[in-house]
């Protein structure tokens, strides 16, 4: 952990927090071709992303399957940086199991492309705060912070991105270099610590589908909802398996998606890729693990399950799953808000 969390006290009184997530990294692509490259191998449009947002897409395999979800943003232009074909172009947030694997899988496509992928050493943190709390962090950061998801800006204090909530409350994505984060002392002096498990299960209820190497190659988009929360470009042209995730979105085939859910006697958050039973038709699972956390997970489930299914994890008669509203509708037959 480094000297700015060290610093943190997790016992003051306030609503804003600060926590280091280590189960994140962010890879870099450079290069002349680096935005045409990855707009041509992801569902996001790439080169249509405009400076001051960030946007989530996927990778996949040919057959539709994802191998990795991202978050990914314009690297930005310093003086003459963005005429330089060694400069970062684009960044992308990604899980830090997957990342070695990502990186070495994408480079095999590149051939003749001007274009480099590699990790790079920037910190990732979360930062989470009631509406009340805006002006001192806004203060403490350096100028104004994006409120509205999505929405990112760079600050001398790093690159903030606004992350989904359900709360009502502000949370951010915090990419900071060393000397960034070592640097912000006027932060350090309006947040307490919080922790990444608190990060992770507000990721939950957001709906963010995060795939991790325990779930890659399981899921299409649509299953994921990436196509609901505008993970997935169907005007953008090919990428590996676009004709397959096209061609489930203009038949309206889509008969699985991904629903959150809660429960009330489980210690320890089952394992990605666990079986989800309705305890009504016990017969073979309904459904499976997205990513939990010890409140609540995601989980990737038939409609018609969904719907009126006694819900269980694990076995037919293991912890029951109480199905919670997503801050987004699901289509053909999900819950609507």
């Amino acid at each position: 952990m480094s000297a700015f969390f060290d610093s943190l006290s997790p016992n003051t009184t306030g609503t804003a927090y600060a926590a280091p997530l280590p189960d994140y990294t962010v890879i870099s692509a450079s290069g002349a071709d680096a935005l045409s490259f990855l707009h041509g191998q992801l569902t996001q449009d790439v080169t249509g992303l405009a400076p001051d947002v960030a946007r989530l897409g996927g990778y996949c395999t040919a057959k539709g399957r994802l191998l990795a979800t991202l978050v990914l943003w314009r690297a930005q232009a310093v003086g003459e940086a963005s005429e330089n074909s060694d400069s970062p172009q684009l960044y992308a947030l990604v899980r830090r199991d997957l990342t070695e694997a990502l990186v070495k899988r994408l480079s095999m496509f590149v051939l003749r492309a001007k274009a480099k992928l590699a990790p790079v050493p920037l910190h990732v943190s979360g930062v989470w705060a009631e509406p009340a709390d805006m002006a001192k962090l806004e203060a403490a950061a350096g100028g104004a912070l994006p409120a509205a998801p999505w929405q990112r800006t760079e600050l001398p204090s790093g690159t903030w991105i606004a992350a989904p909530s359900v709360s009502g409350g502000l949370r951010w994505w915090w990419i900071t270099s060393e000397a960034q984060q070592a640097d912000a002392t006027a932060l350090a002096t309006q947040v307490q610590r919080g922790n990444s498990d608190q990060w992770h299960a507000a990721d939950l209820a957001a709906g963010l589908p995060w795939i991790g190497t325990a779930t890659q190659d399981l899921f299409i988009p649509q299953t994921l909802n990436l196509d609901l929360i505008g993970g997935v470009s169907f005007t953008k042209g090919c990428y590996p398996g676009q004709e397959i995730v096209a061609r489930s979105h203009y038949r309206g085939t889509v008969k699985r998606r991904t629903a959150y859910g809660q429960w009330d006697a489980m210690i320890e958050p089952p394992a990605p890729g666990t079986d989800i039973y309705d305890a009504k038709q016990p017969d073979e699972p309904c459904g499976r693990i997205v990513d939990a956390s010890r409140s609540g997970a995601l989980f990737e489930i038939a409609l018609a399950s969904l719907d009126d299914g006694d819900l269980r994890v694990g076995t037919p008669d293991g912890a029951k799953i109480t199905v919670t509203p997503l801050p987004y509708d699901l289509a053909d037959g999900g819950f609507k808000r």
